[in-house]
């Protein structure tokens, strides 16, 4: 992997660029320290991750990670940073972490294994990729078909997550079903509950399609997570999921779809 470190503190530069070599097979580049010449080290160069200080010259990380964004090839972006009111408008911008200062060696150990893992999977050959189906049913029965991932796009197949002002990196494949409450969505998953600045709408977009069902107004359930279907009031259903008490509902609306999905 080839990075750029984009910093205007010399010493926190440095300390990230030993940290990157001492913790990873990551290649460092370059460094630069303002915002306009990084745009123009990108006009020539392409790097797989920029490491991007929002507090920097000319143009700051955020409005940099915006035009970026717009990139046909985009890098991971990793936000270093002192501040942390900017994390969820990093998780808008869609960054694969946010790391807060002074640095935490171990935290940037694990952010450079994952980090390392996620290249090595979104750049395998499809055929060595994992494709998930539909899960057999409680009873035993398996749903005829198999859905596939789109597994040309990374963002198909991991998600971004707020937890105490960090970024969780998520596989989709690990999100059990979103709650829309209020002006937030609350999202379960294999490691715990995490709540989204954002609409069940807007969360539900970036999930794989193909795999997250919008079963009510409230709801976005994962198919592949369904251990059991049981029939409810007015010929709808409630969803039990595996690995969790609660039971997501199927709306009257939905029905016709879900069964249509699910084979039933």
């Amino acid at each position: 992997m080839r990075a750029l470190i984009v910093e205007d503190e010399i010493l926190a530069s440095e300390e990230l660029n030993y940290l990157i070599q001492e913790h990873s097979q990551i290649e460092v580049v370059d460094r630069l320290e303002d915002g306009l010449d990084v745009l123009k080290f990108l006009q020539e160069q392409e790097v797989d991750v920029i490491f991007l200080d929002i507090n920097i010259p000319s143009l700051d990380g955020m409005m940099l990670a915006h035009h970026i964004g717009k990139f046909a090839t985009k890098p991971y972006i990793v936000f270093t940073t002192a501040y942390k009111e900017h994390a969820a408008e990093a998780f808008e911008l869609e960054a694969f972490d946010y790391i807060l200062k002074p640095y935490d060696e171990k935290r940037i150990a694990t952010m450079l294994h994952k980090l390392e893992l996620a290249f090595k999977r979104d750049h395998a050959p499809v055929e060595q990729r994992g494709d998930d189906g539909l899960a057999s049913l409680v009873d035993g029965s398996t749903a005829q078909g198999e859905l596939s991932r789109d597994t040309n796009s990374h963002t198909d197949r991991r998600i971004n997550l707020l937890r105490n002002d960090n970024i969780i990196v998520t596989d989709t494949a690990d999100i059990y079903y979103a709650e829309a409450q209020e002006k937030v969505t609350k999202v379960y998953t294999k490691n715990g509950e995490f709540t989204m600045p954002v609409s069940i709408t807007d969360f539900h977009s970036r999930l794989p399609q193909d795999t997250f069902f919008r079963c009510h107004r409230s709801y976005v359930v994962n198919l592949s997570q369904i251990r059991e279907i049981v029939p409810w009031f007015n010929n709808t259903y409630l969803l039990r999921l595996r690995d969790l008490e609660a039971e997501v509902p199927v709306s009257r609306g939905k029905v016709k779809e879900f069964r249509q999905l699910m084979r039933i």
